[in-house]
């Protein structure tokens, strides 16, 4: 009896460092993607369907050599979780403001639509720096990926157009 408690134990001890190593796992997984959150942190923030790994891992292919990669590498694991909470909140924010100036028939161009062209672009900012054609580009691309256009149409159908439109029309000469 003595042997089999000694064994169960050391199978408890032994299931804790795996625990252990497990999470050491995560924490570096997520260094390694500029993410200082641990996986709870990211679902309470972003919510429990976040694919942030997943994304992560297609950014890194497509863009990886970028200097904006490195910038938002080094950006992203400098934020503390208030950091990302705030970064989420103003994000939302924005995505409300965007809907309700579409649904107001505000024009692209104007200059309350260029104003929220600059937020969006700020947002971008806040993890690389983005002239107007980097600009451009990310709005056809959230036209041309479903999964961006979701993002945007989801909220108010039209949406991803209107915005593509608006950061357009921002960057044409005046």
């Amino acid at each position: 009896s003595t042997l089999e408690e000694q064994r169960r134990l050391l199978n408890e001890r032994i299931d804790r460092l795996h625990r252990m190593v497990d999470a050491l796992e995560e924490l570096m997984a997520n260094k390694n993607n500029g993410i200082t959150l641990t996986a709870a942190e990211q679902a309470e923030i972003f919510g429990h369907d976040w694919p942030g790994e997943e994304y992560a891992a297609e950014a890194q292919e497509r863009w990886g050599g970028t200097e904006q990669w490195r910038q938002s590498q080094r950006r992203a694991a400098a934020m503390s979780k208030a950091d990302w909470q705030e970064m989420k909140d103003e994000q939302e924010a924005l995505m409300a403001d965007l809907a309700s100036a579409m649904a107001s028939g505000i024009e692209p161009g104007s200059a309350e639509a260029n104003e929220l062209a600059q937020r969006h672009r700020a947002s971008i900012e806040r993890f690389h720096e983005c002239d107007d054609e980097m600009h451009v580009n990310l709005a056809q691309m959230y036209l041309a990926d479903e999964r961006f256009t979701a993002t945007y149409d989801d909220r108010l159908p039209g949406l991803t157009q209107w915005v593509h439109d608006i950061i357009v029309a921002n960057a044409s000469p005046r």
